[in-house]
């Protein structure tokens, strides 16, 4: 499964509703680490079905950003069950994302 764009329109359903824990990838086009986390992201996410990963942009979806106290990029949330139950902040390497979302 690819990383899915989120926005506001679609946050409830592939987020909150997911049956799945979700990544929720919180960035932007001019962050220099959130552009060196994207190949991570994509590689766990195509290798992956036990939990799904979204990325939402912080400059088009302020208000999710803000809803979520999103302060500093890049910013993992992992949501299960519509709940945030672990989060990180900063360029952290692949094993450590997957044991974000796996821990």
């Amino acid at each position: 499964m690819a990383v899915i764009e989120v926005t506001k329109d679609n946050f409830e359903a592939e987020v909150l509703q997911s049956e799945v824990p979700v990544l929720a990838d919180f960035n932007a086009e001019w962050c220099g680490p959130c552009k060196s986390m994207r190949p991570m992201l994509d590689e766990l996410a195509e290798g992956n079905a036990d939990y799904k990963i979204v990325s939402i942009n912080i400059d088009d979806e302020d208000e999710l950003a803000e809803d979520y106290d999103v302060t500093s990029i890049p910013c993992l949330v992992v949501f299960k069950g519509g709940e945030e139950v672990n989060r990180s902040v900063g360029l952290i390497p692949r094993d450590a994302i997957a044991a974000l979302v796996e821990g």
